[in-house]
């Protein structure tokens, strides 16, 4: 789908890097299908070496050899660079964010045109082609858009499309931060294993697998995990203790109220952002 598409990113930093293994790794695309800018030439040289792609400081370079152009930037630095490249942006590209916290409303009001945009929300497992993301569609993407950001953003990890773009809060709150929660979990349970005689290193890597391979178990099943939390509870004995306790020190509600908590921090945070972006201001 993706082979005859050329790809620019805007941004060489760790995202964009990500993206561009993942796209090689998988066939999904060429190197010379790939184009990438970034003020920083160290960054560059770095994305040229690791991946055989252009490379260039100029971003409008970069829109117009690209049919798909990948903001991979900072959002702090967005609103100046939209407005750099506003100029040469049009329906003829497919335009994706994946700056964080940038709704697309607030895109729109600082672009002031109509254009392909499409806004993606991916977490840091991108770095390990293991990422979740999901991906919403301003008002002139097409299927098609969605179909070509979601094999980029698949070729990293799985992802959904979301028809509301509102929604992009609750997926900030869940599997944007949710790594930090589960790196959280897997910290305390190394430290119980410490404490019950484990060494920290077996402790981390068992408690580190046993995420990895639950997870796995789940998608590939695809079955209910009260179902699987189930099958590896028996009567009388150690999972069923475990879990008793866990319910006691309210790690279910405790785990909806972080992912309500962050949802309602990244409303906050769009809405001020659409309204620097409408008011023309380039920094936070």
């Amino acid at each position: 789908m993706l082979n005859d598409k050329k790809i620019g990113l805007i941004g060489a930093g760790n995202m964009a890097n990500a993206l561009m293994d993942g796209l090689l790794r998988s066939g999904s695309t060429k190197a010379e299908n790939i184009i990438c800018s970034d003020a920083n030439e160290r960054q560059l040289e770095t994305a040229q070496k690791k991946f055989n792609v252009a490379t260039t400081t100029d971003n409008i370079e970069v829109i117009n050899k690209a049919d798909i152009i990948i903001y991979a930037i900072k959002p702090q630095i967005m609103a100046s660079v939209l407005k750099e490249t506003a100029a040469h942006l049009d329906m003829s590209k497919l335009i994706i964010s994946i700056a964080a916290g940038v709704p697309l409303a607030a895109i729109e009001s600082l672009l002031k045109k109509d254009l392909r945009l499409i806004r993606v929300m991916p977490n840091v497992a991108v770095a390990v082609r293991e990422g979740a993301t999901a991906i919403a569609a301003g008002d002139h993407a097409t299927e098609e858009d969605v179909k070509l950001a979601m094999a980029i953003f698949n070729s990293v990890g799985k992802s959904i499309f979301l028809k509301e773009n509102y929604l992009m809060d609750a997926v900030t709150g869940l599997s944007g931060s949710g790594p930090a929660y589960i790196f959280m979990i897997v910290d305390a349970l190394a430290d119980a294993g410490v404490k019950v005689g484990l060494s920290r290193k077996d402790s981390q890597l068992l408690a580190s697998q046993t995420i990895l391979g639950a997870a796995k178990l789940l998608l590939e099943t695809e079955a209910h995990p009260g179902q699987l939390k189930d099958s590896v509870t028996s009567p009388g004995g150690t999972s069923i203790v475990g879990l008793h306790t866990l319910e006691k020190g309210g790690l279910r509600t405790t785990l909806i109220d972080a992912v309500e908590a962050a949802t309602n921090r990244s409303k906050d945070l769009g809405e001020a952002m659409i309204k620097n972006f409408a008011n023309g201001k380039t920094q936070p």
